[in-house]
Order: C-alpha cells, then sequence, then structure tokens
C-alpha cells in the first residue's frame, strides 16, 4: 500500500490502463472456454437458444457429459490419448536430456558434427511420404509406436536443454567427481535436479505436442480402436459424426436422439480434449518460477 501511495498520478493511471488491460485479455481468452463449459451442462431442449457470450448454463444438466463419458469410442480414446502422451513425454525427456548432456560436453568425439546434424533437422525437416515410407519399413504402421516415435526427440528443446546444462557450474561437477561420483551418477544425482525447471518446461511442451497430434493418427493408425482422442474429436466435430456418438445411447436406452443437441454434444467433447492440459498446466508451472541454481553454490 505504501509503494502505491508513492506513485504519481500518471504511473497510477498506467497501473490502472495496465491491469485493465490485462483483465480484458483474461475475460477474451476464458470466455469461449467458460461458454462451452456451460452450454456442455445446459438442458438439452434449451441449447438451440443458447447465446455464444453466456457463460452460465441455461438449466443444468449431466446428459451430454454422461453421454459422451459412456461412449465406448470416447473412453478409448482418451486411454490411448493418455498412454500414448505420456509414453512420448516419458522417452522424449529422457532422452532428450541424456543427448543435451552429451553434447553439452567439450570433450565428445564429433561433437561438432553432431551438432551439425541436429540443426539441419530443423531446416530439412522430413516430408509425410518419407516418414511413411520408413515407419512401413520398420512394420510401425497400424501400432502406436508409429506415432509415440513422431519427434520424439525435438531439436528445438534439444538445444534448449544443451544450453541450460553448457551454463551448470563446473565447480559442482567437480565436486561430484571428488565424491566418488561416476558420470551416470553425476548425471542422474546432481545434473537432473538442478534442471527441474528446464525439463519441466520441455515435459510441457512434449505434453502439448503429443496431446494434439491427430494428423499421423489418422495416417498411421487404421484400426479405429487404436485412436487418440483427437481423432475421435475431429470425426465427431468436423465431420459431424453424431450417429456415431449417439447410436450406441439408443441402443443401451440411455437417452433418445432426439433429446441431444449436436452443440452440446460438441461442446461437450471440445472440453473433454481440453482438460487433462487445463488441470496439469498449473502443476508444472511452480516449476517454470524456481531459479535454475537456487541453492546450488550455498555452502
Amino acid at each position: 500500500m505504501a509503494s502505491q501511495s508513492r506513485r504519481t498520478p500518471l504511473e497510477r493511471v498506467e497501473y490502472v490502463l495496465i491491469v485493465s488491460s490485462l483483465l480484458l485479455l483474461v475475460v477474451f481468452t476464458l470466455q469461449p472456454l467458460i461458454n462451452l463449459l456451460a452450454l456442455s451442462f445446459t438442458e438439452p431442449s434449451k441449447v438451440a437458444g443458447f447465446s455464444g457470450l453466456s457463460i452460465i448454463p441455461d438449466g443444468f444438466s449431466l446428459e451430454v457429459w454422461s453421454l459422451l463419458l459412456q461412449h465406448p469410442n470416447v473412453q478409448r480414446g482418451l486411454f490411448n490419448s493418455i498412454w500414448m502422451t505420456a509414453t512420448s513425454v516419458t522417452i522424449g525427456v529422457m532422452g532428450t536430456a541424456l543427448m543435451a548432456w552429451g553434447l553439452s560436453r567439450p570433450g565428445l568425439p564429433g561433437r561438432r558434427f553432431i551438432f551439425i546434424a541436429v540443426l539441419v533437422t530443423i531446416v530439412f525437416e522430413p516430408g509425410i511420404i518419407p516418414d511413411y515410407f520408413l515407419m512401413k519399413r520398420l512394420g510401425l504402421l497400424n501400432t502406436p509406436w508409429a506415432v509415440i516415435m513422431y519427434k520424439v526427440i525435438s531439436a528445438w528443446y534439444l538445444i534448449i536443454l544443451v544450453r541450460f546444462f553448457e551454463e551448470i557450474p563446473k565447480e559442482l561437477l567437480e565436486a561430484a567427481e571428488l565424491d566418488g561420483a561416476n558420470p551416470f551418477q553425476t548425471f542422474f544425482l546432481v545434473v537432473l535436479p538442478l534442471a527441474k525447471s528446464a525439463l519441466a518446461t520441455i515435459a510441457l511442451f512434449y505434453l502439448v505436442l503429443h496431446w494434439n497430434e491427430f494428423f499421423r493418427s489418422m495416417i498411421y493408425l487404421n484400426d479405429q480402436t487404436k485412436w487418440p482422442l483427437q481423432v475421435v474429436l475431429r470425426q465427431f466435430v468436423i465431420e459431424g459424426d453424431k450417429v456415431a456418438i449417439v447410436g450406441s445411447a439408443n441402443a443401451s436406452g440411455n437417452i433418445g436422439i432426439a433429446q441431444i443437441n449436436i452443440r452440446a454434444l460438441k461442446a461437450g467433447m471440445i472440453f473433454i480434449t481440453i482438460l487433462p492440459i487445463l488441470a496439469i498446466y498449473p502443476l508444472i508451472l511452480k516449476f517454470f518460477t524456481k531459479g535454475t541454481m537456487s541453492g546450488a553454490l550455498k555452502g
């Protein structure tokens, strides 16, 4: 409060304008998401008149969510997406960290050549056709590994970690060696704990990349039972495959096709696909604000 009282009138006006602008951006960002959530909870009979600006459900109903969450395609897609994304992120973060640590060591033989080869993959990324033939030759077509192994190590994220590892003080590594730590112990017990913030950032990047992947899933996965949630979403939202979703509900006697509105189903389906990212992001966010070497050099 004391700092605010010392502001000049011009600074107060600037402060109010900045805060107002940021709040306005927050409203514009969150309003579409809240509108989708409200639409999915609206009474089916009132969905047709629901405004795109409303953020409060018109009535309250769980029929849309019950229908979607009980549908086998949605359940399988959600499981496939979680499994494929978790596997991709785990392999990607660990593989990127190991390769980045090796490239950050000045004594690595052929370090310059490897680094140039990594940069070439950024400029000349292979197209979908050679990528398809590679997966076919490896026997990975119609398997989740064809999607998991795509960009399992990103050159961009690799460079970020290389620069991060190069800034680790040599004194820490020398101290670990004096204590008798071998290279693997140094990497896992000294380097990785110091790189929590960087690894969390890389993990979030990989998470968003693989969770939103649907193009290669459509090409490589012919079996619909192996489709991730994003492909199921595309089939439903873009192609308007309402019968595929509601048809099984009619067979099980859950809800009639005339009782549900396509807008509400699309809103619920879209929100299901973005909910995991919204839930995980705050958990990773705390690592972004931590100092890279917080307390590392304290005696």
